[in-house]
């Protein structure tokens, strides 16, 4: 397959462009820099710059994927709310841009999303089913996000939402969840008895190149483990693993000084389950957070 990916050279796109490249694909990844790539059957093609013209070498892609947008994880001061939200609306649109002009247009087209879209609660369980609660600044802007890629549907393109939980990996979250249980100072977060919802890397590519194959799946999939935790057992198994002691709590007070608004991502959850994943086969190669941590950890 010839596939497109936006926001190819973040957290996500790296482990996805190579998962597919070494599948056999071709694999043509959005950037606004000129660049040569070194892995074999991934190339860069220049967009959102002036002058770029990347629908000429996107003609005749079978599926686009938009991973592009400001991370989520710098303090939410004003301006850079402003601008997580501005920079997914942006991108979505040069897709929809992009998709409109070829002459041939791809078979789906897969928006990441995230399960902030449920709004948070202690109580309720999620599933796509679900309705999406616009309760806080994150479950707003995953809405505007989705109601922007909707739009692609419209050209006849079948298009998925990946909705991300809290991506366990290399990078993004897991480095700093660990991090205290490393300096022997390890504990339960906040209350710990809010949700967290996660998902090992690995299965988050393989469930994006499962629903991009799978020609009957459309809209929504939640992108987590079907065993989501309680923040106070993510953290007792985290110190398992690591053999380190859990034992210094970190108060909900202290964190909201120390990461204002964003807060929210660590003190506040969702208690989401995979359902479209699950009744259309696919299966997760880590369901279990103890076999997760222990991949991703060994080396460490």
């Amino acid at each position: 397959m010839k596939i497109a990916i936006a926001g190819g050279t973040g957290f996500v796109g790296n482990e996805l462009s190579a998962f597919l490249a070494d599948n056999g694909n071709e694999v043509l990844i959005l950037t606004r820099s000129k660049k040569e790539s070194d892995k074999s059957g991934v190339r860069f093609v220049e967009w959102m710059t002036d002058g770029a013209a990347p629908e000429k070498e996107l003609e005749g892609i079978d599926a686009f994927i938009n991973l592009a947008g400001k991370s989520i994880n710098d303090r939410w001061t004003e301006e850079n709310k402003k601008e997580i939200v501005e920079s997914r609306i942006k991108t979505t649109r040069e897709v929809y841009r992009i998709i409109d002009s070829l002459q041939k247009k791809p078979e789906v087209h897969v928006n990441a999303s995230a399960v902030g879209i449920y709004g948070t609660s202690e109580t309720e369980t999620f599933t796509e089913e679900s309705t999406p609660g616009a309760s806080d600044f994150l479950s707003e802007t995953v809405m505007k996000w989705e109601q922007e890629a909707a739009e692609i549907g419209k050209l006849g393109v079948r298009t998925v939402f990946v909705r991300f939980g809290i991506i366990l990996g290399d990078k993004g979250a897991l480095p700093a969840i660990i991090l205290p249980y490393k300096l022997f100072a390890g504990g339960t977060v906040g209350s710990g008895t809010q949700w967290m919802s996660w998902v090992h890397i690995h299965d988050v590519v393989r469930l994006i190149h499962f629903v991009m194959k799978d020609s009957t799946i459309e809209g929504p999939v939640n992108a987590v483990s079907p065993n989501p935790m309680q923040m106070k057992e993510f953290g007792k198994t985290a110190a398992k693993v690591m053999n380190r002691p859990h034992w210094i709590p970190a108060p909900g007070f202290a964190l909201k000084l120390a990461l204002g608004e964003r807060s929210i991502l660590v003190l506040e959850g969702q208690r989401v389950i995979p359902k479209a994943a699950a009744e259309n086969g696919f299966t997760f190669t880590f369901p279990l957070l103890e076999d997760a941590l222990s991949d991703l950890l060994k080396s460490r």
